[in-house]
């Protein structure tokens, strides 16, 4: 089986599905990962630039991933980019990995990247474009700081009816994020290892186990 983790900044997968992605991992199947955004100069540094370039890479390798693709859109600039072309440049990944189940921001995060590209991936994944795609499952996970950040909707609220037990894999995760030095917040902050656990651990409690991540089923095909 092939999954593909959608992220539109590179800590969104590990904060949203880590656990999930290690689990995927351990029953042998393939991992692939899309970046969408990164970090552009003059905003950001050139050496802050070449710390997150090699913050992804230690991240991939941790995770086994098979590929992972770069679409170099600016970061926190989504809303100045052509919709069409976000959706052609997603395209294109989606039709060469033909991934099966495709893990994915949730649409009423706070960081209007986050919308966009939700907007974008569900335009590439309409039911009726999903079989040629070979895409059986669309999930949106949840990220810390963004997704509980955004102001409350009825029709914009994460409301998860999907869970996944990550109890074996719940350090590796907060391992993992721990690369992402650029990015790693101190506890109390959302960031912090001990909401990242409190998070999980609440996740869990919904279905009876020590640690689990929550997702919300967009489409499936059976």
């Amino acid at each position: 089986m092939r999954v593909l983790a959608i992220s539109v900044h590179p800590d969104d997968e590990t904060l949203g599905c880590g656990g999930t992605l290690l689990k995927h991992k351990a029953s042998g199947e393939s991992l692939y990962w899309m970046i969408v955004t990164q970090v552009h100069q003059p905003s950001w540094s050139r050496e802050i630039s070449e710390r997150k370039a090699a913050e992804v890479q230690k991240v991939s390798d941790a995770y086994g991933m098979e590929q992972y693709f770069k679409l170099g859109f600016p970061t926190a600039r989504l809303d100045k980019v052509s919709q069409a072309d976000l959706i052609d440049r997603m395209q294109d990944v989606i039709s060469d990995v033909k991934p099966e189940i495709v893990y994915l921001v949730h649409r009423g995060d706070v960081h209007t990247d986050h919308h966009a590209v939700f907007t974008a991936t569900m335009s590439v994944l309409k039911p009726f474009h999903m079989a040629r795609l070979e895409v059986r499952q669309v999930l949106c996970y949840e990220t810390l700081s963004s997704t509980n950040a955004g102001a409350y909707s009825f029709n914009q609220a994460f409301t998860p009816n999907v869970y996944s037990d990550i109890t074996p894999y719940i350090q590796h995760k907060t391992e993992i994020m721990a690369m992402y030095e650029t990015e790693a917040q101190p506890d109390p902050l959302p960031r912090g290892t001990s909401s990242i656990r409190a998070l999980a651990r609440y996740r869990g409690a919904t279905i009876s186990v020590e640690y689990a991540e929550a997702f919300m089923l967009i489409h499936q095909i059976s």
